[in-house]
């Protein structure tokens, strides 16, 4: 329990994980802006449509206030001669004024739990912020070099920052190949 809560009656919050298409626009609507709001306004459009048509962890307060956000979407990654279906994890985030409170941590372990179920390995592109959460959770920086299979085939991104996965057993010598997107590739 996070020190400022040591003892005081623990806030209450739900978690509830539910696919895209099981929100209803308002709780979409939500969940954009506090993108925009725990993101100080730089995630884009494009940004929140990665998040999309996949499975949300939501965290919302006794009011139903929603406190924190993520989705795993599916990608795929060429590695060593195999195509692996990779739970991505997108659009994590959490109201600042709760933040350090567990929340993302709730957020990562729903994900994590579907990921595990679902999909051969997580990969996510963490922010700077964000990264200290991931490591926290058993999640590794790829140590190996990084492309995209796209419109003009395989293209080495020598200078991309380094994913982070979860699971798996990938060899680093072995280019991690992830599918082609509008936008940020990872």
């Amino acid at each position: 329990m996070p020190p400022e809560y040591r003892g005081r009656v623990t806030p209450v919050t739900t978690l509830r994980t539910a696919h895209t298409a099981d929100l209803t626009p308002t709780e979409l609507a939500a969940a954009r802006a506090l993108m925009d709001l725990a993101f100080d306004g730089d995630f884009s459009d494009e940004d929140w449509d990665h998040g999309l048509g996949g499975v949300h962890a939501l965290v919302h307060d006794a009011e139903g206030e929603l406190l924190a956000h993520g989705s795993v979407v599916q990608r795929r990654v060429l590695h060593n001669g195999r195509s692996l279906r990779v739970g991505y994890v997108e659009a994590v985030a959490t109201r600042p004024d709760r933040q350090r409170q567990g929340l993302g941590g709730q957020v990562m372990g729903a994900l994590e739990d579907v990921v595990e179920r679902a999909y051969d390995l997580g990969v996510l592109s963490p922010s700077e912020e964000g990264e200290k959460l991931y490591r926290a959770h058993g999640w590794q920086t790829w140590t190996g070099p990084v492309g995209t299979l796209g419109p003009r085939g395989v293209e080495e991104m020598p200078d991309e920052d380094a994913p982070m996965i979860w699971g798996g057993d990938l060899d680093p010598a072995h280019t991690l190949l992830i599918d082609w997107r509008d936008g940020d590739v990872f």
